[in-house]
């Protein structure tokens, strides 16, 4: 369940969100529509803590954030475990493998064993269609593959939801079918992350309105920092 509350977030004169409310339940994937400048990004932001807002409240993941405080940082590494996020611009690790992209995390953060993280990592890649690129470096992927690494990589610390930010941007229109389907695994649960097989709850920024309309169960659009009934 994602539920939020009079959400507002302004940079300096500019209020990017206006006392915003939305809720999705648990296990469904969102779309998030509008115009450039509707507040879509900053929304995906305010929801893993990366950017603090000014009042409201949210509930994400089973955690609470309410405006104008900042959570420790103990928490906030917490929250970011559960809520996973793949950035429009990936940022893997380009000399790492696939494989030590998605083992990373939890190595470090997470102190698992290499060899339990690396036989995550391998089913993970499985899942997504990659078990046969574990030993490639990003340079030598394609852009849906990159995709799907980023993908896996957020699964593989745990996520109970997923942020996503214009995941088809960078495209082409035979590739969107397959990261659909893959979203769609993710929300039925078929792609087990390190806490088990639950269903993942996404959220989803996106231009690309079939797209949308293929995957989504709840769709949130917005404009002027609101969401539309």
């Amino acid at each position: 369940m994602i539920r939020i509350r009079g959400l507002r977030k302004s940079f300096g004169t500019a209020r990017v969100l206006d006392d915003l409310d939305a809720e999705a339940p648990a296990g469904g994937i969102v779309a998030v529509l509008g115009p450039s400048g509707s507040g879509k990004s900053t929304l995906l932001r305010c929801l893993n803590g990366l950017t603090p807002f000014d009042a409201g409240e949210l509930e994400i993941a089973g955690y609470r954030l309410v405006g104008g405080s900042a959570p420790p940082a103990a928490k906030l590494l917490e929250l970011r475990a559960a809520v996973g996020m793949v950035f429009q611009e990936l940022h893997l690790f380009p000399h790492l493998t696939a494989l030590e992209n998605v083992t990373l995390a939890p190595r470090v953060v997470g102190k698992v064993a290499r060899a339990e993280a690396e036989r995550h990592a391998r089913s993970l890649l499985d899942h997504v269609g990659l078990a046969d690129r574990a030993d490639a470096r990003p340079s030598a992927l394609s852009g849906g593959q990159k995709q799907r690494i980023a993908i896996a990589r957020a699964v593989a610390q745990g996520a109970r939801v997923l942020l996503m930010d214009e995941p088809t941007s960078a495209l082409d229109e035979s590739l969107r079918g397959d990261i659909a389907a893959l979203l769609q695994k993710l929300a039925r649960g078929e792609v087990a992350s390190s806490t088990g097989g639950d269903p993942l709850t996404l959220v989803v920024v996106t231009h690309d309105e079939s797209f949308a309309r293929e995957v989504a169960t709840v769709t949130w659009r917005m404009a002027h920092g609101k969401i539309g009934k």
